[in-house]
């Protein structure tokens, strides 16, 4: 009889040892985008998938891709819906979503050829008064100065032309980073104004020598309104999935160094969170 139950019992701590060995090889499913470089794509070229490969990693998850083509939808149809469980690369508070702490902080760039010699401070600069194109993205704060410099109406046909004269009414229109930066590379235009971390990989890879220029966090809009250049980056979950939050916390902090290490290859430059402000007496 006991060794019947010595049988029994090394079944029943197999089968746990078992089930918990598969409860851990869980796949995190993440919200991927499927050509959104150098973010990431569906053969995980992107840095954001390299960073989730790193995650994947910490938790002792394999990492399990699902893929999305809009942006404007992927949280309402794919993490909402249980589809995927985590976005890799959301601003840091997104209301849309629990965000983890923030993994890396960015600014918008002024990227133009080394060889110009633009003298490109800030907004007032006299390089952007002077240039004849100058690409960037709209709906981003690099539209809201365009408008104030008085910049934007001599622009939009250009803007327009770098997606092929494609409306973005009722469809994703997706402006091409590389595209935008080989433009500078080419001559075609004197000055892009793009995301730090959406330029860096084609900077980086230029023939031909460029330079990538934070600007200020320090702009206001006409009326007055601070435009924001500088943000943090994040993980998101959805907004019950409390667990899955703590745990990307933990990972990110496990894997600091692997993932600034991701960061420094591409490329991406980094600010500092500015000092919270003092309160008054």
């Amino acid at each position: 009889m006991k060794q019947l139950n010595d049988i029994l019992t090394a079944l029943a701590i197999g089968l746990a040892v078992s089930a918990s060995a598969h409860a851990s090889e869980e796949p995190l499913k993440v919200c991927n985008a499927e050509n959104e470089m150098p973010y990431a794509n569906k053969k995980g070229e992107g840095f954001e998938n390299k960073i989730a490969q790193v995650v994947g990693e910490a938790l002792g998850r394999p990492i399990e891709y699902v893929n999305w083509t809009d942006a404007r939808y992927f949280v309402r149809d794919y993490l909402d819906k249980g589809l995927c469980d985590v976005v890799i690369g959301m601003d840091t508070g997104d209301p849309r979503v629990l965000t983890t702490k923030p993994y890396y902080r960015s600014g918008y760039v002024f990227i133009t050829r080394a060889k110009d010699g633009l003298d490109l401070h800030g907004w007032d600069s006299n390089a952007l008064m002077n240039a004849e194109r100058i690409a960037f993205i709209p709906g981003t704060p690099a539209e809201v100065m365009m408008r104030k410099i008085g910049r934007y109406n001599d622009q939009f046909n250009y803007m327009h032309e770098l997606v092929g004269f494609k409306s973005r009414r009722n469809q994703y229109v997706k402006y091409d980073p590389a595209k935008l930066v080989g433009e500078v590379t080419s001559g075609n235009a004197e000055v892009a104004v793009l995301w730090g971390p959406s330029a860096a990989r084609y900077v980086k890879e230029s023939a031909t020598p460029l330079t990538m220029a934070v600007i200020p966090d320090n702009n206001v809009r006409a009326d007055g309104e601070k435009v924001g250049f500088h943000y943090s980056t994040s993980m998101g979950v959805r907004k019950e999935d409390t667990k899955l939050l703590e745990q990307l916390n933990q990972a990110l902090a496990e894997r600091r160094q692997d993932i600034d290490r991701i960061l420094s290859a591409e490329g991406i430059p980094l600010v500092s969170k500015p000092a919270p402000a003092l309160a008054s007496k």
